[in-house]
């Protein structure tokens, strides 16, 4: 669970101005010197404050089977109703997307990215979403601005459907500095041994269903920041047309769409033989991760709407088309490879859910990887 806070105080780490001159002054006080680990930069009383202020956040996301309570050492949950239960786990961060968050001093959608990016890489293989855990590390831990993170985590359990079970705080002084933090994420689902998708029952004739993304996601922020932000020089509070008067900083921390509820429905009623996770690689390096031998995608470009970001991160790199589909989704977050008798009943379902389904694509015989039709 949401444990001790940590210092790395190796002597040529314990640098930290502010630390140093703590316990200067004490030397200068008195003769007698104790170093307290406040001193040392870690803040024992804001870590208590800062679990207090995420109980209600982590509780509001406990299904059922959690068999734990916020404080103790382990996350508790209870495997029930499954026959032959295979486990499915992931892990992933948010990347440097964390650096539009600390630019923007917005930090409560940035846990909705974090569950997303394991969330979806587990439900490709047909995986029920469980459990959560997080791992934060911060130079200095500010518990009203950090506790947004957290809810924004809880946030995204909810919409995944799985509880957050625990969790790390680490405050970590002259490591990283006061202003900044990283995240990292580990998801573990289940499925049916039986059900199972491994995408070893696609074949040529299948076709391809895009689901849009809600935009960059957590992938190309590297690419981005360099194009948009010292390149053109664009601010994010920047003010910009081509993006439909949002300010950058909106449109680059919009949050990673979550696929779980939509995809667990639709296999409650279509034969989805195959998924892929469109992150980093984008479409052309992730969806052969799901085809058999013998199978190739063949994507349709222009077949669904690509959204402005993704037009200026191009117009501002001046990187060809093949660069961007293999650094960003280009509005596209998750692939199905259904039967064709199924396309229209999908499609249909999918939209009733909240997606914006498109055919993007169908399997022809080839080599694993995707070939695209020019407009």
């Amino acid at each position: 669970m949401r444990c001790a806070l940590s210092i790395l105080t190796s002597e040529n780490q314990l640098t930290d101005t502010s630390i140093l001159g703590s316990i200067v002054e004490k030397i200068v006080k008195g003769t007698t010197m104790a170093i307290t680990y406040k001193d040392a930069g870690v803040d024992i009383d804001a870590g208590d404050l800062f679990v207090r202020k995420i109980k209600p956040f982590v509780k509001s996301t406990f299904r059922p089977e959690v068999m734990t309570h916020i404080g103790g050492f382990g996350g508790l949950f209870a495997l029930k109703k499954y026959r032959e239960p295979v486990l499915v786990s992931g892990t992933d961060g948010v990347g440097t997307k964390l650096k539009i968050a600390f630019l923007t001093n917005k930090h409560d959608t940035i846990g909705i990215d974090l569950v997303a990016m394991s969330v979806n890489d587990i439900i490709v293989q047909g995986a029920e979403p469980l459990f959560f855990l997080d791992y934060f590390a911060t130079g200095r831990l500010k518990p009203q601005e950090h506790s947004d993170i957290v809810k924004g985590i809880a946030e995204g359990c909810r919409q995944a459907g799985c509880a957050l079970i625990g969790g790390e705080t680490a405050e970590m002084p002259s490591f990283y500095s006061e202003d900044e933090y990283d995240l990292a994420g580990f998801a573990v689902g289940v499925v049916e041994k039986k059900k199972i998708i491994n995408g070893s029952r696609i074949k040529p004739g299948d076709q391809l269903i895009g689901l849009a993304s809600s935009g960059l996601h957590s992938n190309g922020y590297s690419l981005v920041r360099k194009a948009l932000l010292e390149k053109a020089g664009y601010g994010v509070e920047d003010t910009l047309s081509e993006l439909g008067h949002a300010t950058l900083g909106e449109v680059l921390l919009a949050p990673t769409r979550i696929y779980a509820e939509t995809i667990l429905a639709l296999l409650k009623e279509f034969d989805i033989r195959g998924m892929a996770h469109i992150t980093g690689g984008g479409i052309t390096e992730n969806t052969p991760r799901m085809l058999p031998k013998g199978a190739q995608a063949f994507i349709k470009k222009g077949t669904w709407d690509i959204q402005p970001i993704f037009k200026l991160i191009q117009k501002k790199s001046q990187v060809d088309d093949g660069e961007m589909y293999r650094d960003f989704n280009m509005g596209i977050g998750m692939v199905l490879a259904v039967p064709k008798r199924q396309v229209a009943a999908v499609m249909k379902k999918a939209t009733k859910l909240g997606e914006r389904a498109y055919l993007i694509g169908e399997i022809v015989k080839g080599k694993q990887v995707v070939r695209y039709e020019e407009k």
